[in-house]
C-alpha cells in the first residue's frame, strides 16, 4: 500500500484524576458513583463568600508526575482563572495554570516492540494543575431530550499534561498513550479508569502538504470524547483522511477552511463538527485573587525523586539485561504491572530459565488471569511454585507432556508442587532409572539401533510410546535424548 501524499501531525492533551480523597480546592470527596450533586459544597459550586483553599496532596503527586516525565519544576507557580461559559461550569470559570505552570519542558520516550516506527522521544510541552468541571448528562434516546447536570466531579483535581505535535502517525499516538498510562500507573498516582473519566484525552491534529516544493499545513483540528486509546487510533486516521479530504474538495484554499473543535462518533467511526475552536485569548486569563502562588522548595523536589522507583523503561531495560528476555516479551511483562514483573523475577530465579519463566507467564499465568478475574497476588500458583515446575521438567522429573496439568491442578488446589505430584500420581524419575529403562528398550529394539546409525534418527520414535507404557511418569524429549545418546556411544 502505497503511503498518503501527506504527513500527519499530532499532538495530544490528557486530563488525569489525581488519586486524591478529596477535591482540588475543597474538602469534598472524590469518590466515583456517588449519587448526582451529593459531593459538592459552597466552594466547589462557587457560592458567594466561599474561599478555596488547595489540596497539599494533589500538588505533590502532580510534581511527582512531573518529575516522571523529566519536566522542569519551576520554583514559583500561580493560579489563573479560566473563563467559559457551560451548563455544568457553576462559577463561570475554571481555576487553571496559564503562563506560569507547576512544571514545563519534559518528555516521553515510546518505542515499538514490533519495530513498526522508529523510537522517539515526544516533548511535553507542560503538566500544569486545574480543576475539573461538571458533568452533563443527555438524555436524546429515551425522553424529552433533556439534559440535567451533575456537579460531583466539579472541582476534581486534574492534572493536564500537553505534548509537543510530535507524533507523526496514530500508532504513534497510541504507543504514547500507552506508556503515559501506564507510567501513571506505577507511580501511583492514578488509577487511569477511562470509563470514570480518570483519564480523558484531546487530540490536536494537521497535515502538511507538499504543494510545488512547499509545505502547506491545514489548519488544527481538536477531536473530544474519545473513551479509549482504540478510538483514539480510529479518529485519528479517520480526521486525517478528512482533512485531506477537504482540501482538494476547497481547490486548495486554506484560507477558507476554519481551525474546529470535533466531537469522534464511536458507532459511526466519524468526526463531527462541534464548535470552532477557542485561542488562549478566548478564555480571557487572570491571575485568581483567591488563591497565593506556590513556592516549591530542594525538599519537595528532593522527596518527589524519593518516590519515583524504577519506571517502566529503565524496567524493560534491566529484564532484557539480566534476564536476557526478547524486547517484546520485556514489554509484554512491564505493561502488566509491577506486580507481574515481580512474579517473573521470582519464577526466573528459582527455575534458573528466565525464557521459560516468560513463556508460561505469558501463555498460562496472564490467560488464567483474564479467564478469573483475579490479580496476580490473588493467584493460585506462587512464583516459587511456578519456577520449581519449569526446573523439574527441565529436570526431567516432571514430563513435559503433564506440566500442563500439574500447573492446572496447583491452582484449583492451590497446592504445592508435591502436593499436586502426589496428587496426580507423578513421581520423579531419576537419571540412573532413565538409562535402565533405555537400555531395554535398545536391546529390545536392535533394528531401531541400526536405523539410527544409518542416519534415520526419527527412528526412536518409536521407542517413546514404549517407554510411557512403562513408566508414565518419563519425559518423551529425555527418552528420546537418552537414547540417542547411548546409540551414539555403542557405536564409539
Amino acid at each position: 500500500m502505497s503511503a498518503p501524499p501527506y504527513q500527519i501531525i499530532i499532538g495530544l492533551e490528557v486530563h488525569v484524576q489525581l488519586a486524591t480523597q478529596t477535591k482540588l480546592f475543597c474538602r469534598c470527596s472524590t469518590q466515583f458513583g456517588a449519587p448526582p450533586n451529593t459531593q459538592t459544597c459552597p466552594v466547589c459550586t462557587g457560592l458567594p463568600g466561599a474561599l478555596p483553599v488547595m489540596n497539599r496532596h494533589a500538588y505533590e503527586l502532580a510534581l511527582v508526575t512531573a518529575r516522571a516525565l523529566n519536566c522542569e519544576i519551576p520554583r514559583y507557580t500561580k493560579w489563573d482563572r479560566k473563563q467559559y461559559y457551560y451548563p455544568d461550569l457553576p462559577k463561570g470559570y475554571q481555576i487553571s495554570q496559564y503562563d506560569l505552570p507547576m512544571s514545563q519542558h519534559g518528555y516521553l520516550e515510546i518505542s515499538d516492540p514490533q519495530d513498526r516506527f522508529e523510537p522517539k522521544r515526544v516533548r511535553v510541552l507542560r503538566a500544569h494543575l486545574e480543576e475539573d468541571a461538571g458533568k452533563s448528562m443527555h438524555d436524546e434516546v429515551a425522553g424529552r431530550a433533556d439534559s440535567r447536570i451533575d456537579l460531583n466531579r466539579t472541582g476534581t483535581p486534574l492534572l493536564e499534561i500537553v505534548s509537543e505535535p510530535d507524533m507523526r502517525s496514530p500508532l504513534e499516538a497510541k504507543a504514547y498513550l500507552t506508556e503515559l498510562k501506564l507510567l501513571l500507573t506505577y507511580l501511583g498516582v492514578s488509577d487511569c479508569n477511562m470509563q470514570e473519566g480518570s483519564l480523558r484525552v484531546d487530540a490536536n491534529v494537521n497535515l502538511w502538504l507538499d504543494v510545488d516544493g512547499e509545505r502547506v499545513a491545514t489548519p488544527i483540528v481538536e477531536i473530544k470524547n474519545m473513551n479509549s486509546f482504540r478510538a483514539v487510533e480510529r479518529a485519528l486516521t479517520y480526521e486525517a483522511e478528512r482533512q485531506f479530504d477537504v482540501w482538494e474538495e476547497t481547490g486548495q484554499r486554506l484560507g477558507d477552511v476554519p481551525k474546529q473543535t470535533r466531537g469522534w462518533d464511536d458507532n459511526a467511526c466519524v468526526t463531527k463538527a462541534q464548535r470552532s475552536k477557542e485561542e488562549s485569548s478566548d478564555y480571557r486569563y487572570f491571575p485568581d485573587p483567591d488563591l497565593v502562588p506556590v513556592m516549591v522548595t530542594d525538599d519537595q523536589l528532593a522527596v518527589a525523586e524519593s518516590q519515583l522507583g524504577e519506571l517502566p523503561a529503565a524496567l524493560r531495560s534491566r529484564l532484557q539485561r539480566e534476564y536476557e528476555v526478547s524486547a517484546y516479551d520485556a514489554d509484554v511483562l512491564v505493561n502488566q504491572g509491577r506486580a507481574v514483573v515481580d512474579y517473573f523475577v521470582e519464577a526466573a530465579r528459582v527455575s534458573r530459565d528466565p525464557k521459560k519463566a516468560s513463556n508460561w507467564i505469558q501463555r498460562d499465568v496472564l490467560r488464567a488471569l483474564n479467564e478469573s478475574g483475579t490479580n496476580i497476588e490473588d493467584f493460585g500458583v506462587c512464583a516459587r511454585n511456578l519456577g520449581e515446575l519449569i526446573e523439574q521438567i527441565n529436570d526431567g522429573q516432571i514430563p513435559g507432556s503433564r506440566g500442563v496439568e500439574v500447573f492446572h491442578q496447583m491452582r484449583e488446589a492451590r497446592s504445592t508442587l508435591a502436593e499436586a505430584m502426589e496428587t496426580l500420581g507423578i513421581t520423579g524419575v531419576d537419571s540412573g532409572e532413565l538409562i535402565a529403562l533405555c537400555q531395554e528398550l535398545l536391546a529390545k529394539n536392535p533394528r531401531v539401533v541400526s536405523d539410527v546409525l544409518n542416519g534415520k534418527e526419527a527412528a526412536v520414535g518409536s521407542l517413546i510410546g514404549q517407554a510411557k507404557k512403562s513408566n508414565p511418569n518419563v519425559d518423551p524429549a529425555l527418552v528420546r535424548q537418552t537414547c540417542l545418546d547411548l546409540i551414539r556411544q555403542q557405536s564409539t
